[in-house]
């Protein structure tokens, strides 16, 4: 019979990766309390280390993104517009 595979939120990823780095307990102990393997949370430790700038992104940066995409959907908007006038006139 097999196993089914187990699925991990993120918060759960984010605690054990943050047990991880603060050394306290051994690889092992830290596998056996989270019933987790050590290779694991050291991926999950490793990708948490590598992602945390994005916690000091400026929001500016994605407010400029915000700005842009919505400029581009009006800008599609008034395309679409422009073109189903254009086909009502050339239909007539």
């Amino acid at each position: 019979m097999r196993k089914s595979r187990r699925k991990f939120s993120s918060s759960f990823k984010a605690k054990v990766a943050l047990e991880a780095i603060k050394e306290r307990l051994t690889l092992q102990e830290i596998a056996s309390k989270y019933e987790v393997h050590p290779t694991q949370f050291s991926t999950w430790k490793r990708e948490f280390i590598e992602n945390s700038s994005k916690a000091f992104d400026s929001k500016s940066k994605k407010d400029t993104e915000d700005k842009e995409k919505s400029q581009l959907y009006n800008k599609i908007g008034q395309f679409q517009v422009e073109n189903d006038f254009l086909r009502k006139v050339l239909d007539k």
